[in-house]
């Protein structure tokens, strides 16, 4: 992967839903910082700053907190009802030479073989969860689709990993597969499929009946 993204934490002295709330309306992300045997420490990082490294794939960065740097990896993210904007974030205390295990985001590359029959991909899950050395963190995992065709699934057992990644997920994980879209029918169509109304026996007819079975 590559450099450590740098950032600033500041130390909240206040924890809690509100005072949580309060951090976010500052342009901050709430978080905690655990592990190697020490205390879990309540921060806050720039919103703008922390969500931008995500997206250009930082899972690995270089906290400096009360101006002492600390590596760390993301662990966990908690998103808003709307799954949109994250709320607060877990950070793992590591060192360079250390196995972690994390979760990573899959990426889907190329198009179908199946989509030339009218085949579609259907993502069953955007993630796996693997193990490394903090310095071998793939920003992504990497899936070419170019091969799927009709009727074809893909398991985590079958992602090829990057050198020095294990899968750390279950290995029978659907990550995606490929099938027909189904056309929709017509008004007519599933009128002429329904199955017919039972027939209604009239009043007379009922009366008849009923008079025969006397």
């Amino acid at each position: 992967m590559g450099k450590a993204l740098r950032l600033k934490a500041e130390f909240r002295k206040q924890t809690g839903s509100k005072a949580a709330v309060r951090v976010r309306q500052q342009g901050q992300i709430p978080a905690i910082v655990y592990g190697h045997k020490r205390e879990p420490v309540a921060i806050s990082v720039n919103a703008h700053d922390f969500v931008e490294g995500l997206h250009h794939g930082h899972r690995l960065m270089d906290m400096q907190i009360d101006n002492k740097p600390q590596k760390v990896i993301v662990k966990d993210l908690q998103y808003d009802h709307l799954g949109k904007d994250i709320i607060h974030a877990d950070l793992m205390r590591v060192s360079v030479t250390e196995m972690v295990t994390v979760t990573i985001p899959v990426e889907l590359k190329g198009t179908a073989k199946g989509a030339e029959g009218g085949g579609i991909i259907q993502e069953h899950t955007d993630r796996l969860e693997v193990e490394c050395k903090v310095t071998d963190l793939p920003e992504s995992i990497v899936v070419s689709v170019k091969d799927i065709d009709v009727g074809d699934s893909l398991h985590a057992r079958d992602v090829k990993l990057p050198d020095g990644v294990k899968l750390a997920s279950d290995t029978d994980i659907l990550i995606l597969t490929c099938s027909l879209v189904a056309a929709s029918k017509s008004t007519e169509e599933l009128e002429e499929e329904a199955p017919a109304a039972p027939e209604v026996i009239g009043e007379a007819e009922k009366a008849e009946s009923e008079e025969l079975e006397k």
